[in-house]
């Protein structure tokens, strides 16, 4: 089997793809670029953009590799699921691991630490027919199903079990991983053991947008960094599939949305807001039959009112900014009928600046976020951009006033 390593937004070298295998490439990835070499038959350069991971398509296994380390890439977008912090050295793994490998790696560690003495336990309500009684009988369903015979009864009991969500949901993403071709030998070994230990707890289906959280007190806060894996593995694309001839399968996540569900997160601790009044949204269209929708990535309300609005960028470092992010920056702020709003670039895509737009008066200004470093250094200079939130909060509310 063929291996091709390349870095997000960076272009390979030239490599040779059958037509099936380059459809059926660009198919798993939809933000890859397959370039054809002219004057080359079957000769291709590959530019990934911000989706990363580890595919095979047919003989062929591609690594895309992000930016950030995979050690920091799985902390944001932990920190981003459940405001979940783990050490430094949580996530030791060697470095030239492909992404699903880590985090088989990081998942598997992650569940001998929960897992230590035994599987968390808790109570499941059952309903059944028994030729006991055990809980509460349920005379409606006896009556009903079974009138005139006393037994078997219709019982509702509380059940003292392993077959629990966050169980459920580790055992989900193991499935999920063993799916895969993992490519190191350790993290197939780990992944092995964590499933024997999860013998009896029943598998289930997970939709990516539709995975259930965990409710976390003292007796199963340990179980807090492997539901949060748990979680971000089923949360994210998980790809296999036979096209024609040609087997794909691999694991894939997007930086746009892990960037932008950190932002979002970290910036809601630091302004001290719930869920529902600073997270993505729907503002007022900006046109007046509503035709024209715009849907910003933060926006923080208060009272059914837009006090601020905003948009995250990842993208590629040479890039810079484009004029297109500012015009939608523009029409954000416009349709809000806010004063000005800002954009959040991930470091190396700008530097801070602001734009004072003519005849419009609005200013949007340009942030740019520094991902490097430890969890807490990034949390930090979050706060930064928090200040700036505040201030064109209070812009937008010195406007109204007046």
């Amino acid at each position: 089997m063929s291996q091709l390593d390349i870095q997000e937004y960076a272009t390979s070298d030239p490599i040779s793809l059958t037509v099936a295998v380059r459809d059926a490439l660009k198919s798993a990835v939809r933000d890859l670029t397959i370039a054809p070499i002219p004057g080359k038959l079957e000769q291709y350069c590959l530019t990934p953009a911000s989706t990363v991971g580890a595919l095979e398509v047919g003989d062929l296994s591609v690594r895309i590799e992000p930016k950030i380390g995979i050690p920091q890439l799985l902390s944001l977008a932990c920190y981003a699921i459940g405001r979940v912090r783990f050490r430094e050295d949580d996530f030791d793994f060697p470095e030239e691991e492909a992404l699903p490998d880590a985090v088989a790696l990081a998942l598997s560690a992650a569940a001998r630490q929960a897992f230590s003495g035994s599987l968390f336990h808790g109570y499941l309500g059952r309903e059944d027919a028994l030729t006991t009684v055990r809980g509460r009988v349920r005379f409606d369903e006896q009556i009903r199903r079974r009138y005139g015979f006393p037994l078997p009864a219709e019982v509702r009991y509380d059940e003292f079990t392993a077959d629990i969500l966050p169980n459920r949901l580790v055992a989900a993403a193991v499935r999920r991983l063993g799916g895969l071709r993992l490519r190191s030998t350790a993290a197939r070994r780990r992944l092995s053991h964590v499933r024997t230990q999860l013998e009896g707890v029943s598998l289930r289906e997970y939709p990516r947008n539709a995975v259930p959280r965990v409710a976390f007190d003292r007796l199963n806060a340990h179980y807090r960094g492997v539901v949060a894996l748990a979680r971000l593995v089923l949360r994210q694309a998980s790809y296999e599939a036979e096209r024609g001839e040609v087997r794909v399968s691999g694991f894939l996540m997007d930086m746009n949305a892990v960037f932008q569900e950190f932002l979002t997160v970290a910036l809601r601790e630091r302004l001290k807001l719930p869920a529902r009044a600073f997270c993505e949204r729907r503002i007022e269209s900006l046109d007046e039959r509503g035709r024209v929708r715009l849907r910003p990535d933060l926006v923080w309300t208060e009272e059914g009112r837009t006090v601020f609005v905003g948009d995250a960028k990842y993208k590629r470092a040479d890039f810079g900014i484009r004029n297109a992010d500012i015009y939608q920056l523009l029409a954000y702020s416009t349709a809000a009928g806010l004063p000005g709003g800002l954009l959040i670039y991930a470091k190396g895509e700008a530097e801070g600046r602001a734009y004072t737009v003519r005849h419009a008066g609005k200013c949007l200004r340009i942030l740019a976020l520094d991902l490097s470093g430890s969890l807490d250094e990034v949390l930090h200079r979050v706060e930064e951009i928090a200040e700036a939130v505040r201030a064109l909060r209070l812009g937008a509310a010195a406007e109204r006033a007046a």
